[in-house]
């Protein structure tokens, strides 16, 4: 499932990614203002082998969540890998609300990593 953000508070289905593209090819690495995004990751494990209806249930609980976040930009849902990227505006904290918001919903979901550069 390949869901970005179009406006700040709109999520939709993107028709134009194909399956098995590498994220460096679609995630964008600024906003539509030219400022630089950041990103994370979560693992989900066993999604994929859940029962479809399951599915389907995470994945629209994942998608409520971040369309309260104005900062979210991109979101990938990774069934494969079983992993949820997603790109934001950079503000401070946003990465552990989102990260907690996720949680709360699917609680076997796991923050992987996130960079933050020292100022």
């Amino acid at each position: 499932m390949k869901i970005c953000a179009y406006a700040s508070t709109t999520l939709t289905v993107n028709p134009a990614a194909q399956p098995g593209l590498p994220l460096w090819q679609i995630a964008p690495t600024h906003d539509s203002a030219g400022q630089r995004l950041t990103d994370f990751m979560m693992l989900i494990p066993r999604l994929r082998s859940r029962p479809p209806i399951e599915i389907e249930r995470v994945s629209r609980g994942i998608q409520a969540i971040l369309t309260l976040h104005q900062d979210v930009v991109f979101a990938d849902l990774n069934l494969k890998l079983n992993l949820l990227w997603v790109s934001l505006r950079p503000r401070q904290g946003a990465i552990s609300e989102l990260a907690a918001a996720i949680r709360l919903n699917v609680p076997e979901a796991v923050l992987i990593a996130h960079y933050v550069k020292p100022r």
